[in-house]
């Protein structure tokens, strides 16, 4: 008989939609999951980045630096707009000093393979990898660079950062998923997780599995606080909401090579 099989939780791409994080943790609770890992960008886009910050500090195992995590509280940012601003005076003191000291990946074994978590890609968390990439894409996802560190190649890559959950296997059995997003998904608005399941810590062969849960929760609740706090560019975040619509340019102002990466 193998080891008791144990669960991880996967989550990103929170964005600072609080009504969403919660829905996705209540449902995490009831499963009996104890161990959640956070892929990054918890704030920007939604209204209270700050409460994310607060709750996923308290109740993730692992926390990875994303895009927006990286950009938004840089204290050398040449850049600027009313939102950017509005999303910044959000944090409390010393949240954005605690975004910007995540790591940038996380690596462990379940079942004998080799799992690497990052945000986005293995070089950085600004360049985006899509469900719709090249093959030579999909290879570099599973290689070392200066950003993730030496060790052993990774069999299992998981992200989050284009907020468009899927799964893909090779040939040689090397497996890419995507998280999704649990508060912004782009793909179905409904928040999305994902379930890591096998025996942890262990480098022998398992029953493996990985599980993507759809959480519905109460969206008007949510609009209805960003409305209150005066959330800039409302109606671009009900669209995504509501719809799935991802907003064109949302970020008046961006500079050149930050405008691919504002997911």
């Amino acid at each position: 008989m193998h080891p008791a099989l144990e669960r991880i939780a996967l989550i990103s791409d929170v964005h600072g939609n609080l009504t969403a994080l919660e829905a996705v943790l209540a449902d995490i609770d009831a499963r009996g999951i104890t161990r959640v890992f956070n892929l990054g960008d918890y704030v920007g886009k939604g209204p209270r980045g700050r409460e994310v910050i607060d709750i996923c500090r308290e109740r993730c195992a692992v926390n990875i630096l994303g895009n927006w995590d990286d950009f938004l509280p840089d204290p050398d940012r040449e850049f600027d707009s009313p939102s950017l601003t509005w999303w910044l005076d959000q944090l409390a003191e010393g949240q954005g000093e605690w975004l910007r000291g995540l790591p940038f990946s996380h690596d462990f074994v379940v079942s004998g393979r080799r799992i690497r978590l990052f945000h986005a890609s293995p070089t950085s968390v600004h360049r985006r990898v899509r469900f719709d990439h090249f093959e030579a894409e999909f290879l570099e996802m599973f290689t070392n660079t200066p950003a993730t560190g030496d060790g052993p190649v990774p069999t299992v890559v998981g992200y989050g950062d284009t907020h468009d959950a899927y799964l893909e296997v090779d040939r040689e059995s090397r497996t890419l998923f995507n998280t999704g997003s649990v508060g912004n998904s782009l793909d179905d608005p409904t928040p999305v997780y994902v379930i890591v399941e096998g025996v942890v810590d262990s480098l022998d062969d398992a029953p493996f599995s990985l599980q993507f849960v759809r959480v519905p929760y109460d969206v008007e609740a949510e609009l209805a606080v960003a409305k209150a706090m005066g959330l800039p560019q409302f109606e671009g975040y009900e669209a995504e909401l509501r719809h799935g619509v991802y907003r064109k340019d949302f970020v008046a102002g961006v500079a050149p090579g930050y405008h691919r990466t504002e997911r």
